[in-house]
C-alpha cells in the first residue's frame, strides 16, 4: 500500500530533483530539497486534518484528490495565484507580473515580485488566519466522544452549545488584530471576513449536499464500484458500504465536490504563509514552485495513506492534535501581520502538537488493550470453575 500511495511523490520527487540539478546545478537541487521538507514539516497536520474530510468521500472522488487537487495545488497554489495577488495589490497587468516574477530580486528590493508578494502578506495572513480559527474553534466547540486535553475540551464543548460561537469569537479577534498589529485596518479586515465567509460558505454547502444525498455526477461510477464490491441498493449521494477501522458514510456528486473545494482552500490556507516565507531561500518563482509542489504531492499521499489505514480510527487524538496545530498555525499567522515568524517555528509547533497527539493515543489503546486482557482473563477463569 505504501509504494501504491506514495508512488507517484517518489517518481515526481526523483524526476524534479534531477531536473533541478542540471538545469540549475548543485545549489537548486539543495534549495528545492529543503523546500519540500520544509512544506512537509509544516505541513503534516494539514495531512491529517485532510484525512477527516477525504474519508467521507468516496474512491472515485480520492482519486481526484490525488490526480486534479495535486495540479490546483502545484501549479495553481504555489505558482499562478502568487501571481494572481501580486497583479491585484500592486494593479499590474498579468504580462508586468510574470515579467518581475522572472527578473527575480531580493524581497528587501523595492519593486521587486518578492517583495510586492511580501507586502501583500498581512491580506494573506488574515484570510488565511481567519479561516483556520474558524475551522479550529468549530473543532474545539463540537461535543465529541473522545476528548484530548479533557480539561479544557469538555468545558470549551459545553460553551459551544450556543449557536454561531465560533464565528462571533472569529470577528472579535479579527476586530483586535486589525487594530492592534495591521497598518492598513481596512485591508485586513476585509480580508478577515472574507476567510471567515469562504469557510462558512463551503463548510455550509458541503454540509447541505451531503445531508440532502441528492444523486451526484459520478453516480454510475460510484454504481459499478458497488456492484464490484457486493453492494447493492438504491443509487445514491452516498456509499455505506465500506467496513473496516475507517468505516465512514462516503459522499459523491455535489456533496463530495464542495468537500473538495473546502480541501483546497484549506490547503490554500496553509499554503500561502510558506510560498512568501520561500522567497528567503530562493527568488526563482519555478525553484519554489518546485519544492513546494513536490512537498504537496506527499502531504496528498499522506491524506490518503491516513485514510486507506484507518489511521485516525486506530489513533484517535490524532485528529485533536492536527485541530490545535492549526489553532497555533491561525495565530501565528495572525501575528505574522505585523511580526515576522520564523517558519521552522510553525514546523516544529504543529509536529510537537501530532507527536504528542500520537503517544496519547499510544497510551490510550495499550491501556484499553490491558483492559479487555483483564477482562477476558475474569472471563477465562469464571468459565472454569466448576
Amino acid at each position: 500500500m505504501f509504494l501504491k500511495t506514495f508512488g507517484w511523490s517518489l517518481a515526481v520527487t526523483v524526476a524534479t530533483l534531477i531536473a533541478a540539478f542540471f538545469l540549475g546545478g548543485p545549489s537548486a537541487f539543495l534549495i528545492v530539497a529543503i523546500l519540500c521538507v520544509l512544506e512537509i514539516s509544516v505541513s503534516f497536520d494539514n495531512a491529517v486534518v485532510n484525512a477527516t474530510v477525504l474519508g467521507r468521500m468516496n474512491p472515485w472522488w480520492q482519486r481526484l484528490f490525488l490526480t486534479v487537487g495535486v495540479l490546483i495545488a502545484v501549479f495553481g497554489m504555489r505558482l499562478v495565484f502568487p501571481l494572481l495577488l501580486v497583479g491585484i495589490t500592486a494593479q499590474l497587468n498579468p504580462v508586468d507580473v510574470v515579467r518581475l516574477a522572472l527578473e527575480g530580486g531580493s524581497v528587501d528590493e523595492p519593486g521587486t515580485y518578492a517583495a510586492l508578494l511580501h507586502e501583500a502578506h498581512p491580506s494573506i495572513a488574515a484570510f488565511g488566519g481567519m479561516f483556520l480559527l474558524v475551522l479550529f474553534l468549530d473543532f474545539i466547540f463540537e461535543t465529541r466522544e473522545h476528548t484530548w486535553l479533557t480539561w479544557l475540551e469538555k468545558p470549551l464543548a459545553k460553551i459551544g452549545k450556543l449557536d454561531q460561537l465560533s464565528v462571533v469569537i472569529s470577528l472579535a479577534i479579527l476586530v483586535v488584530v486589525a487594530e492592534t498589529l495591521a497598518k492598513d485596518v481596512g485591508t485586513v479586515m476585509v480580508s478577515g471576513v472574507l476567510g471567515i465567509g469562504v469557510y462558512i460558505l463551503v463548510n455550509s454547502l458541503g454540509e447541505l449536499f451531503e445531508n440532502a444525498g441528492g444523486l451526484g455526477d459520478d453516480e454510475e461510477e460510484d454504481e459499478d464500484e458497488k456492484k464490484n464490491a457486493g453492494i447493492h441498493g438504491d443509487a445514491g449521494d452516498v456509499d455505506k458500504g465500506r467496513s473496516g477501522p475507517n468505516a465512514v458514510v462516503q459522499v459523491a456528486g455535489k456533496a463530495a465536490f464542495f468537500l473538495f473545494l473546502y480541501l483546497e482552500v484549506l490547503d490554500a490556507s496553509f499554503s500561502f504563509d510558506g510560498v512568501i516565507g520561500a522567497f528567503a531561500i530562493s527568488q526563482n518563482i519555478f525553484v519554489i514552485a518546485a519544492g513546494l509542489g513536490v512537498g504537496a504531492m506527499y502531504i496528498r499521499s499522506l491524506t490518503v495513506y491516513l485514510v486507506r489505514k484507518g489511521t485516525l480510527s486506530e489513533y484517535v487524538f490524532l485528529e485533536h492534535g492536527a485541530h490545535w496545530a492549526i489553532g497555533a498555525l491561525a495565530a501565528i499567522l495572525l501575528v505574522g501581520i505585523k511580526y515576522e515568524v520564523p517558519e521552522v517555528i510553525t514546523g516544529l509547533i504543529g509536529v510537537g502538537f501530532i507527536l504528542a497527539a500520537f503517544l496519547s493515543s499510544v497510551v490510550l489503546n495499550r491501556r484499553n488493550g490491558a483492559a479487555e486482557s483483564a477482562g477476558e482473563q475474569a472471563e477465562e477463569s469464571l468459565a472454569a470453575r466448576p
